[in-house]
């Protein structure tokens, strides 16, 4: 069986990194497994880019006007927007005339592949949905309705303006998008959402988790993390990270203030550990000390940070998994996070970590007390049991080959 993986790149990012982790496991598997990238990192025969420079800024002229024409629209959500406009012969042509058996669909924006191409597919195609934007119309994660109801005209949030770009891409894609395709989730709650929404309701959906490596992926001792990576031992270190840092707002740091402010009065035997940035200028005004390890650029260096802490943190208002919460616990290192979108799957609620009520920062600030006063190596014990029963390699390249078989035999 030949699976040919479509992904914006192999490295950097949560759905490129979890394609990644699929074609391994696979390959583990016996499967003969590619990835097909605009972006490709190092030297992997088995991943394919472009050929030639001339290729190369083609694309980057695309990414380039694609990023013009999403500044006609005003918008409050600071979500990327992806309009998919331009065609790509390039990406096309070697898909249909491959020998593939199943095309898996993962993060393909960038103008990768458009919406209209999307349609020019010849091969049986598999579309794993590591965001919302496969229902939505430009963007990527929504607040609003419209993906449920229709992008109508009179249904347009407030305070956006100019071009309604989000309601002209949603109605290209209902225009190409005449065939159904193949969905898989890595959450219940994207699942629900492909079945709520307005696009893709009536189109096959499967819900299988991203996987996890668990031979890398595995505590290391504390003290000695603490140490390579400069931090105290006599601290109870809680963690909180992202590629994008403090200021994404879809990852909540500004909800995770406000149980930290509340906690300073409580528990001073406390730090504050960040990955994702470096030392700002003006550092968020704690009693307790803050520590900054920069953008830690290799799992040794994830994993560290993760054995090191006592906890992670993670106040996402939307994850459609929520990869950081599988890696610390495969590392033996519980997780406090809302009881929202894909971290419901992702973090079992008092054996894994703490849930607290959606957006609910005094909830929040009791998942970190009750951590705090749980971390025992039976909580440490049951992180860990938590990631193997559910996100192992080689259940997760199972069940996806499985449901291509039943894809190419139907």
């Amino acid at each position: 069986m030949k699976i040919i993986h479509i992904s914006n790149s192999n490295g950097r990012g949560g759905a490129s990194i979890a394609t990644s982790r699929l074609n391994k496991a696979l390959l583990d598997e016996k499967c003969d497994s590619s990835i097909w990238v605009n972006y490709k990192y190092g030297n992997n025969p088995k991943i394919k880019t472009y050929p030639n420079n001339f290729q190369k800024k083609i694309s980057r002229i695309k990414r380039l006007l694609s990023r013009i024409v999403v500044r006609l629209l005003k918008t409050n959500n600071p979500v990327l927007h992806s309009p998919q406009i331009f065609s790509s012969p390039f990406w096309l042509k070697a898909i249909n005339e491959s020998d593939a058996d199943i095309i898996h669909l993962h993060w393909f924006q960038n103008e990768m592949i458009s919406i209209s191409d999307l349609s020019k597919i010849k091969k049986p195609i598999v579309w794993t949905l590591h965001d919302m934007w496969g229902f939505c119309g430009a963007e990527h994660i929504s607040y609003d309705n419209r993906w449920y109801e229709g992008y109508l005209k009179n249904n347009r949030p407030i305070g956006e303006g100019y071009i309604d770009l989000n309601r002209w891409t949603w109605k290209r894609k209902l225009k190409y998008w005449k065939k159904p395709i193949n969905i898989i989730t890595p959450s219940d709650w994207m699942e629900q959402n492909v079945k709520k929404s307005y696009l893709m309701k009536d189109w096959p959906v499967f819900t299988i988790s991203n996987a996890i490596d668990i031979k890398k992926w595995k505590p290391i001792d504390k003290n000695s993390s603490r140490k390579i990576l400069k931090l105290p031992g006599d601290l109870s270190l809680i963690l909180f990270g992202s590629t994008s840092g403090t200021k994404d707002y879809h990852k909540g740091f500004d909800l995770l203030e406000k149980s930290l402010e509340k906690l300073q009065s409580i528990n001073k035997k406390i730090g504050l550990v960040i990955f994702g940035e470096d030392e700002p200028a003006i550092k968020p005004n704690f009693k307790f000390p803050i520590f900054y390890l920069g953008f830690l650029q290799n799992s040794k260096s994830l994993i560290a940070a993760y054995s090191a802490a006592d906890m992670v943190l993670i106040p996402s208002r939307v994850e459609s998994f929520g990869q950081v919460a599988s890696e610390a616990n495969a590392c033996s290192c519980p997780v406090v996070a809302f009881n929202t979108s894909g971290l419901r799957t992702t973090v079992r609620h008092k054996f894994s970590g703490y849930l607290a009520r959606a957006f609910d920062t005094d909830d929040f600030l009791k998942g970190i007390l009750w951590v705090l006063n749980n971390n025992n190596r039976d909580l440490k014990s049951n992180c860990r049991k938590h990631v193997l029963d559910n996100f192992a390699p080689k259940k997760i390249a199972l069940e996806h080959i499985e449901l291509y078989k039943k894809i190419i035999k139907d």
